[in-house]
């Protein structure tokens, strides 16, 4: 099951709104990535790296945007969508 923490959907909702507002339908397609790299985590979530303690990490392609999450057996938690030049501390603080 994959579960979208609530500070993640702000995350997405941000930049989405921030992409929307630079060119008409990039937020669509920013989120349309989002969507893509969460569908390849719910498939292969082992496939990605730990980066903090028991937390992944899985770029995505087009955005220069990471999702953070932690997988538990069959639970798949999404921490953070977080832009790759914002300070590893914002998920730190996140914690689990």
């Amino acid at each position: 099951m994959l579960i979208l923490r609530k500070e993640a959907e702000e995350d997405i909702r941000s930049a989405q709104a921030w992409y929307e507002s630079q060119r008409e339908n990039l937020g669509r397609a920013f989120v349309t990535e989002i969507d893509r790299t969460l569908e390849s985590i719910r498939e292969h979530p082992e496939a990605y790296p730990q980066y903090f303690k028991t937390a992944r990490r899985a770029l995505c392609r087009r955005f220069p945007y990471a999702v953070y999450f932690v997988y538990d057996n069959s639970d798949i938690m999404i921490l953070a969508v977080l832009h790759q030049r914002r300070h590893p501390a914002t998920l730190r603080s996140r914690g689990r």
